[in-house]
């Protein structure tokens, strides 16, 4: 399925709603904080829903607004080299933040953030899994395909998670993505 987006084209994956509302905010984070400094409109989302979008950049980092028909706001903060992660989740050590998104709306919140590493797939999945765990995540989905790994889960009061982990030129890439409450 794709969407688009401030004349850019979006593609979204069928998932559940918070790994589709994360993906499709933080895909839109990077195509709006490419327009330059500030950017404003109006784009057309899930379900043919319209929302308006306001979105700002300074540097490496970028601040997007969105308000929905309803009177809700979404702010995406997106920036590089920086991680804003939930209580109870740190980094890989020796990786490399690439890029961190933070989601934040009237009734939950969410990060995405993207790493590099010298470990392989399997060491990250490991730390992952510990800390997923020690925050009450249940582990429901685990897939290893062509070198992939991921990993991904829930808790019974709204909190989800991924991982995943594939090899890549020099290291391995890694994709932390936690949240709660998100819709």
């Amino acid at each position: 399925m794709t969407r688009a987006l401030g004349g850019r084209t979006v593609g979204l994956l069928h998932m559940g709603v918070f790994m589709r509302t994360i993906l499709f905010l933080s895909a839109a984070a990077v195509a709006l904080s490419a327009c330059g400094p500030a950017d404003e409109g109006s784009a057309l989302i899930e379900d043919g829903q319209t929302v308006d979008y306001d979105t700002s950049s300074a540097s490496a980092n970028s601040e997007i607004r969105i308000a929905d028909a309803n009177g809700g706001e979404t702010v995406i903060n997106s920036s590089a080299g920086s991680a804003d992660l939930p209580d109870g989740y740190s980094v890989y050590p020796d990786a490399t933040v690439v890029s961190s998104t933070v989601m934040n709306q009237s009734d939950g919140q969410g990060t995405l953030i993207i790493m590099q590493s010298d470990a392989e797939p399997e060491q990250l999945v490991k730390f992952y899994r510990q800390q997923a765990q020690n925050a009450g995540i249940e582990i429901g989905m685990e897939m290893t395909s062509n070198g992939m790994m991921m990993i991904a889960g829930e808790t019974d009061d709204g909190g989800t998670f991924s991982f995943s982990a594939s090899p890549s030129e020099g290291g391995t890439t890694g994709q932390l993505v936690v949240g709660k409450g998100l819709n």
